[in-house]
């Protein structure tokens, strides 16, 4: 790891997103909101500028609030249609330092692990991240033996579901808790209202529950960017209320309701396009048209199982795929622009990591965690993170799309995503001061509870925490 810090460390986090109005957020119930949010902010905000690595500071934040009732996960996890609790959790790292650079946060075997169906396991979240870590191979790849006690080294599995894996946090010593604890008297008595209800359906999981009618939209989730690039993302729910026993939402699956990674980009060392920056690709990858989108043979597998997502580029950034593309650039080639101009490609590297909460099935159905970082990676343009947010989670965007004739009337498609996105010109990095991360989020809905830290025009940390798009 290096001893200087590169980038001053961004947060946000997020506390669920739904149909809340002010109706039914009375000022005592957000009076509890706002403090439960500031308070984990701010001991966040303060072990990363201690030198806390964005995992494990993210992965702190959530602990906390999947101890806090009022959130749906760990404790506060609304119920099953069975009555039972099931609980899931998600971490993901990247760097947005270069291979050669990266720290420990980042340079792992797996970038991403989410855990399944959990039980009693206290926090969840503390499950993911172990699942992530222990891989059961060395950097070579050769099997991690034991320890001869009984304790699992890991495996290599990103995702782990059930007994299966609660058998695996019993032996790295994770905390469990009985039944009684997860139980409570507000998530309990919105399962028996939501049986109560004809056709009833799930809702997507903040029930604040304490004798208010409010729909459960409490998935809990931190970004974290660390002094030394690295960025971090921890996503932890207990669902939807009343939702079928086993069902799998979009927090455990990687590029639903989690994403995070980085890339190197070719800067035209122009004084004209200081910020234009193009993907570099791999060899046997195919450009495409206008986008900048670079293809391998995985991709083009995969976009079989994927939304088309032609007609969201075409609205969002005015171009589609090439899909008559059969030739490519070899990676030593510069690009030029239109004119055929030689340049000097400076080489960057920029990094995203986004956490989604809403309408899980939605962020399922729409890969909406990866398709927003997609955007930003594979666009010709230099597309913000924040943008390529609001095109998924925004007004019109795609999970509101996705919801089609029943936008509004049901609560699929509802939901926000929050994010950072940070860049950083490896050429210059020792000589520029501080990096700055960018926090940002939009959402489709009545409320996105968040909170976040950023540098007003004079550089000092303003805290903010919000529900709505105005103040509360």
């Amino acid at each position: 790891m290096t001893s200087t810090p590169t980038f001053k460390p961004g947060l946000i986090l997020h506390g669920g997103a739904g149909a809340i109005h002010r109706s039914t957020l009375p000022p005592d119930l957000y009076a509890k909101y706002h403090a439960s949010l500031l308070s984990y902010l701010r001991s966040t905000k303060k072990l990363l500028n201690d030198g806390a690595r964005a995992i494990d500071a993210g992965v702190r934040a959530v602990s906390l609030m999947e101890d806090d009732e009022l959130f749906n996960c760990g404790r506060g996890s609304v119920f099953t249609s069975a009555g039972t609790i099931e609980m899931e959790a998600s971490v993901m790292v990247t760097s947005a330092r270069s291979d050669s650079n990266v720290t420990n946060a980042s340079d792992t075997m797996k970038r991403g692990a989410g855990v399944i169906c959990v039980r009693n396991v206290r926090h969840p979240i503390q499950l993911a991240k172990e699942v992530l870590v222990r891989t059961g191979q060395d950097e070579n790849g050769n099997l991690v033996p034991g320890d001869g006690e009984g304790q699992d080294p890991g495996s290599m599995h990103s995702q782990l579901s059930g007994p299966y894996v609660e058998e695996l946090a019993r032996g790295w010593g994770l905390e469990f808790k009985p039944d009684e604890w997860f139980w409570t008297q507000a998530r309990w008595d919105e399962h028996q209202r939501g049986l109560r209800k004809p056709n009833r359906e799930c809702t997507s999981g903040s029930g604040l529950g304490l004798g208010y009618d409010y729909p459960s939209q409490g998935t809990v989730g931190c970004v974290c960017l660390d002094q030394w690039g690295d960025l971090a993302v921890a996503t932890s729910t207990g669902g939807l209320t009343n939702k079928l026993p086993g069902r799998v939402g979009d927090t455990p699956t990687l590029g639903a309701g989690f994403w995070a990674e980085a890339w190197d980009v070719e800067s035209r060392d122009s004084a004209s396009q200081p910020e234009d920056m193009r993907y570099l690709p791999q060899s046997g990858q195919l450009p495409f048209r206008n986008v900048g989108f670079s293809k391998s043979v995985w991709d083009m597998t995969l976009a079989d199982c994927m939304p088309d997502l032609s007609l969201l580029f075409r609205e969002t950034f005015g171009a589609e795929p090439d899909t008559n593309i059969n030739t490519h650039s070899p990676p030593e080639q510069s690009f030029t622009d239109q004119k055929s101009r030689p340049v000097r490609p400076r080489k960057k590297r920029r990094a995203a990591a986004v956490s989604g909460t809403g309408n899980g099935d939605a962020f399922l159905r729409t890969a909406a965690a990866r398709t927003a970082c997609a955007m930003v990676r594979f666009s010709e343009q230099t597309i913000s993170l924040g943008k390529a947010i609001s095109a998924v989670a925004g007004a019109d965007g795609e999970l509101q799309r996705s919801a089609g004739r029943r936008w509004g009337k049901t609560s699929e498609g509802q939901g926000g995503i929050i994010g950072i996105e940070a860049a950083i010109d490896e050429d210059t990095i020792g000589d520029s001061g501080l990096h700055r991360g960018k926090v940002v989020f939009d959402f489709n809905c009545g409320g996105l509870f968040r909170a976040w830290v950023e540098e007003d025009v004079d550089g000092r940390d303003i805290e903010h925490v919000m529900v709505f798009k105005e103040p509360y």
